[in-house]
């Protein structure tokens, strides 16, 4: 059987300025380079589905976290043209605020989740300040909620939600965070969301300081670059370099919404 090939895109809906000691959990007060965040929600899209790929914040969240909102992700969509309504299928790569918020943008939808990503956003440790401050109450008690309407599909480990597409539990940012795999006409494009925040991480074995198991969160590394056609067709979840090294969607969306699935102009 023929695998079918997908676009993706990289759409940026939000930033923060920050310095490059902030970004390493083995970090110097001496890397004051500056190292901004970028945040994303991806969209792949097939002939006949189209896949969400988490769902940023809106514009109230990012007032209380101190983001700047560049885009709301509704816009991003639209520009691509996604209706927001009209999308069947969100996967969240795991529940922090940044991947789960905005929960009016997709009613229509099933939520493709990790078990043990709910397990751990709804347990013990979310008792724990430095485990829980990236989470939301509100976004999680929406997806119990979603639980209970029918609205949640649950994923343990590695699973193919149709064909070209797969997800793969790799934890160590959270416990149940999971990448996703797509077919490309380029090859195996594999979005790793926050398993890997900046190419810096991955490129040098060091990690983001958010985190639930550093040994895990490493070792991780090595299993994107193995389910990816080559260690360039990884995709780090916050870094700018990605609208720099990937074609623009278009001519109007250059510095905000970039191809995936095309070859990197870099």
């Amino acid at each position: 059987m023929t695998v079918p090939v997908y676009e993706i895109y990289a759409i940026k809906y939000a930033e923060l300025q920050r310095k490059a000691f902030g970004n390493f959990v083995d970090s110097d007060v001496h890397e004051t380079s500056d190292m901004p965040l970028d945040y994303f929600v991806w969209a792949i899209v097939g002939d006949e589905r189209v896949f969400v790929v988490d769902t940023g914040f809106d514009g109230e969240m990012a007032k209380k976290r101190g983001r700047t909102l560049v885009h709301p992700v509704d816009e991003g969509l639209e520009a691509i043209g996604i209706g927001h309504r009209d999308v069947r299928d969100v996967i969240i790569t795991h529940m922090h605020y940044d991947h789960c918020g905005n929960a009016a943008l997709f009613p229509n939808a099933i939520f493709h989740l990790q078990d043990a990503e709910m397990e751990y956003a709804t347990g013990r440790s979310m008792c724990h300040h430095h485990l829980n401050h990236a989470f939301e109450a509100d976004d999680v008690a929406r997806m119990v909620k979603r639980v209970f309407a029918g609205q949640v599909q649950f994923h343990d480990g590695t699973e193919e939600l149709a064909p070209g597409i797969t997800v793969h539990r790799l934890g160590g940012h959270t416990k149940g965070l999971q990448c996703v795999r797509v077919m490309t006409r380029r090859g195996y494009v594999v979005l790793a969301s926050d398993a890997s925040h900046f190419y810096a991480h991955m490129e040098t074995g060091r990690a983001f300081p958010v985190l639930y198991n550093l040994a895990e969160l490493i070792e991780g590394y090595a299993t994107l670059y193995r389910l990816a056609s080559s260690k360039a067709h990884v995709i780090p979840g916050h870094d700018p370099l990605v609208l720099a090294r990937y074609p623009a969607a278009s001519e109007r969306t250059s510095g905000w919404i970039a191809r995936l699935d095309l070859d990197p102009i870099t």
